[in-house]
């Protein structure tokens, strides 16, 4: 009887019969017994044998099967498998950093073992199971990057418990949400956030225990024994932990590990449920390009709410590495690095960004013999990288070494992820500092989808598949996106493996509208396959994009609220991922506008010329943050600037659907100009305010 391999062979040789043109790039594997088109970094394979399509693309590094198991240690199936091995192996190393003392007061890393971590793990795990919080619990993390949060996270799941974190982004109500929607049952909290939580406990019938972090036992207030609720500071958690140890609960592959909510909607937060075998898998897959040390260092201050942190800190555990946690205050950050010295940072545009505007507008400064040295060497390091060769040590003595030491002086892994980097940044970033890894993710795929290769010097690009993972293109013939497009197919980003997500919590219709028949997810991102194999993302199929900080926008709730707004007939409100703020196109209200031109004594000038009056447009632009403000809008939802324009948005100039809301597509290609002009505006203000 013929194999599934087998018949596989002879289907895609058939489809070969009558179409050449692939022969000649084809390989056997004689082991798996299957072929693969060769793509660089990638692979493609047919999706279905009967249509003979090659449209999912593999990485080059394990095109037969995807990985969900780390290649040397199998038997790693769960995340506290992970951490098990490395408590075990790495048991006098250090683990955990920070500089943050007991009395709130900053001084030299103190450093936590895997060891000491690995018992205090025990000791919190034990001491929940003690006060009743059983097996697949739901237990929520309601503070910053410190090192009781991995503790937590470790005792979660050595006791098969769901850690759910929390996070202020969106505000108190969504904590409230989350908590309930969850049933989180034991909440570990500081006592900055022990006071919103107190505000309405009541409203949070699911709650049976409060642990303070770095509270004091005697602060602590005491609830009424009628709330039901039992709060605790952590050391007293921890010694009743010691007290009655219990041995763990190991949790299965299929197990949830977690629950993390996205802010990516314009109504309550999703809870992306993952399992241990989702983020193991994703971990897993990273390991064929990414290998550290357990003498490398990484510095954590990317928040542990969000998924590209929880993969950062999973991958170094692996390898046995340290974590030093920052003091709480990005703008404090450098002064951390400078004392830690990481050897890993992982980071988002937002940053490297003011790096790069930061050591550029330095040179600049520096007077002209510093800045065309900086230039010669720039330039010399630029086309030795491009051309495959060691650049000369007198450039990295004269000028880069003063560089990196801004960082630390020890980086040799930089890598960015959560939303797009600028070639231009990128570029800088590999002459001046090293290698540079870029990634493409999100929080139902448990992180990564596809990474540049640390050898790649193309740019501009999110690299080939993970290993962990297959993708593909899917039309979108409403965008004029289809897999036929010359030179380069496009369409949505599906991807498919191990790494996808269970669901989203208690919403099987939002689930479905994501995950197809199939099992591919679909991830609403636009993008394009380069030569070799590379994905390039350049568009949102859907109304919600992030900003360059990794913030979710939807628009059309921003737009609804400035509608409000006395001067506004209609509004677009647009942002993309290489920005850090928003920007408005205002088609005004006429009566309005007149009105406030006669009174201001505007009565000479035509309405298209008083649009671009900059007193009209600040006055409009006030009157949208005072509006905005009333609507308690997110800082990062506010526009930083406005376009004003007489001509109104109509189904005849193509800005309006027949239900009359915005063709956001062809409203962006219609305006292009103006947004453009809106952030060169931004970049030149931000630029004189720093000087």
């Amino acid at each position: 009887m013929e194999s599934p391999a087998e018949r596989r062979i002879q289907a895609i040789q058939q489809h070969l019969c009558s179409d050449h043109t692939h022969t000649s790039l084809l390989r056997c594997n004689e082991t798996a017994g299957e072929f693969v088109l060769e793509q660089g970094y990638s692979v493609i394979l047919p999706e279905k044998l009967e249509t003979g399509k090659w449209e999912v693309y593999r990485s080059v590094l394990s095109p037969m099967k995807l990985v969900s198991k780390f290649p040397n240690h199998p038997e790693i199936g769960t995340l506290h498998d992970n951490f098990t091995r490395s408590a075990k192996n790495f048991r006098d190393y250090k683990y955990l950093g920070t500089r943050v003392r007991v009395d709130g007061t900053v001084g030299e890393y103190k450093w936590m073992t895997y060891g000491e971590a690995a018992a205090a793990r025990s000791a919190i795990g034990s001491g929940l199971l003690s006060l009743g919080i059983q097996k697949g619990s739901c237990v929520g993390i309601y503070f910053i990057n410190r090192p009781e949060w991995m503790i937590v996270d470790h005792a979660c799941s050595a006791y098969s418990n769901i850690s759910v974190p929390l996070y202020d982004t969106l505000g108190p109500d969504a904590v409230n949400f989350i908590v309930n929607h969850a049933a989180v049952q034991a909440i570990f909290c500081v006592p900055q956030t022990l006071n919103i939580l107190l505000s309405f406990l009541s409203e949070m019938p699911s709650v049976r225990v409060i642990v303070v972090v770095g509270g004091i036992d005697d602060q602590i207030p005491s609830l009424p024994s009628t709330t039901g609720v039992e709060i605790m500071s952590y050391s007293k958690l921890i010694s009743q932990g010691q007290s009655h140890l219990h041995p763990f609960c190991a949790p299965t592959p299929t197990d949830t590990a977690t629950i993390c909510y996205t802010s990516g909607t314009t109504g309550t937060p999703k809870g992306v449920v993952l399992s241990h075998g989702n983020l193991i898998a994703n971990v897993a897959g990273s390991t064929f390009s990414m290998q550290f040390e357990p003498s490398d260092v990484y510095i954590s201050y990317l928040p542990l709410a969000h998924i590209y942190e929880r993969f950062n800190q999973i991958l170094v555990a692996y390898y046995g590495g340290s974590v030093g946690f920052y003091q709480g205050d990005n703008l404090k950050l450098l002064d951390d690095m400078a004392i830690l010295r990481p050897t890993v940072f992982s980071s988002v545009p937002r940053l490297y960004n003011r790096i790069y505007a930061g050591i550029t507008n330095a040179v600049k400064a520096s007077g002209w013999l510093k800045e065309r040295l900086f230039n010669a060497a720039y330039n010399a390091k630029k086309q030795a990288i491009l051309s495959g060769k060691n650049p000369s040590p007198m450039w990295e003595r004269l000028v880069f070494n003063k560089i990196k030491e801004k960082l630390g002086g020890r980086l040799r892994y930089i890598v960015s992820g959560a939303s797009p980097l600028s070639p231009d940044v990128m570029e800088f970033l590999r002459v001046c500092f090293g290698q540079v890894v870029e990634g493409y993710g999100m929080t139902e795929t448990a992180c990564l989808i596809s990474a540049l290769d640390k050898d790649d010097i193309l740019i501009g690009h999110v690299g080939a598949p993970s290993p962990s993972c297959e993708v593909k293109l899917k039309d979108v013939p409403e965008m004029n996106y289809t897999s036929d497009d010359q030179p380069h197919p496009r369409g949505e980003i599906c991807v498919r493996g191990p790494i996808v997500f269970q669901g989203y919590y208690k919403d099987e219709v939002q689930t479905r509208e994501v995950i197809d028949g199939d099992g591919w997810f679909h991830t609403g991102d636009i993008g394009l396959w380069l030569p070799g194999g590379r994905l390039k993302i350049i568009d949102r199929k859907k109304n919600i994009f992030k900003l360059a900080q990794g913030e979710y926008i939807a628009p059309e709730k921003i737009e609804n609220v400035y509608s409000k707004c006395k001067f506004v007939a209609q509004c677009f409100v647009y942002g993309d991922s290489l920005n850090s703020s928003l920007v408005a196109v205002v088609s005004i209200d006429p009566d309005v506008f007149k009105a406030w031109a006669v009174a201001e004594g505007f009565k000479s000038k035509n309405m298209g010329e008083l649009c671009k009056e900059p007193r009209a447009r600040a006055a409009v632009l006030a009157d949208m943050d005072a509006v905005g403000r009333e609507a308690q809008l997110r800082g990062f939802e506010f526009a930083k600037a406005v376009a004003l324009v007489f001509e109104p948005f109509t189904l005849e100039n193509g800005l309006l659907t027949p239900t009359f809301k915005i063709k956001r597509h062809q409203a962006k290609a219609y305006f292009a100009k103006s947004i453009a002009d809106l952030y060169a505006e931004i970049a030149a203000t931000d630029s004189s305010s720093q000087k």
